[in-house]
């Protein structure tokens, strides 16, 4: 069968896997350099004392993390949709495919169908035969239940 290029649901899954430790990565370095950001500041606050100016600069780090969380939550939800179509697609692709291979085995089914109405409207006595005896046999075993 020949290769296609929709992704399959491994590849969605390691897609998003991927995307998620990416993530998490990008929001841990984020909070590194918030918390190095804050303690500089308190450094150089501690030596003038100017609290209002310490107060100022930790809403002002307050502030870029919120918008840095912002901007990851988006981030995250364009990776979600894109891979939420891609799944879509795929199922997609996977239906169209029970649908074509059912209408195969319709197609095989009826021509078997068709085989076996000749060979009985040739040999009528003989699938008479056969047709008593599987209910013969199928008779025993449901009476001896």
């Amino acid at each position: 069968m020949a290769q296609s290029n929709n992704p399959t649901a491994n590849d969605l899954k390691n897609d998003a896997s991927a995307a998620g430790q990416q993530a998490k990565a990008d929001l841990r370095e984020g909070a590194n350099k918030v918390g190095n950001d804050i303690r500089d500041t308190a450094d150089k606050l501690s030596n003038n004392s100017a609290s209002d100016n310490l107060k100022d600069r930790g809403n002002d780090l307050a502030q870029n993390a919120r918008d840095t969380a912002q901007d990851y939550v988006e981030r995250a939800r364009e990776a979600g949709s894109e891979y939420a179509g891609r799944a879509r697609a795929e199922a997609e692709r996977l239906y169209q495919q029970g649908q074509e291979r059912a209408s195969e085995l319709t197609h095989y089914a009826g021509e078997r169908y068709d085989e076996v109405s000749e060979m009985v409207r040739r040999n009528p006595a003989q699938a008479l035969g056969i047709a008593a005896g599987v209910g013969f046999l199928v008779g025993l075993i449901l009476a001896r239940r």
